[in-house]
């Protein structure tokens, strides 16, 4: 795992991250306490999340996927994808990560 500027996260202490993920300053994982997505993220592997993004809710983000800056994300996003915006526009790329997640 890598914590860039490791100020203002926020992570869920039931949330689920893979091996390899890196999270930026102002970054939310957190629950939501009601409906159909009461629960918190599962985040797999080679994830990369940019600052101030915000991730909630019981969903499932697949590996190889990037977050960008700012993004609120409360749906699944499958592996080998980015995300963007609010509400999340999903752009699959198997090569979502590269030269972004740090080894």
């Amino acid at each position: 795992m890598y914590i860039g500027h490791p100020f203002n996260i926020t992570i869920n202490r039931e949330a689920t991250l893979g091996e390899n993920c890196n999270i930026h300053k102002g970054v939310t994982i957190g629950s939501e306490a009601r409906g159909s997505r009461k629960g918190v993220p599962t985040i797999g592997s080679k994830v990369w999340i940019g600052a101030n993004a915000t991730v909630v809710g019981n969903i499932n983000i697949g590996s190889n996927v990037l977050i960008a800056p700012n993004s609120f994300v409360n749906c699944d996003v499958p592996d080998n994808s980015i995300v963007i915006g609010n509400p999340c526009r999903i752009i699959h790329n198997p090569e979502a990560t590269k030269n972004y997640i740090i080894l």
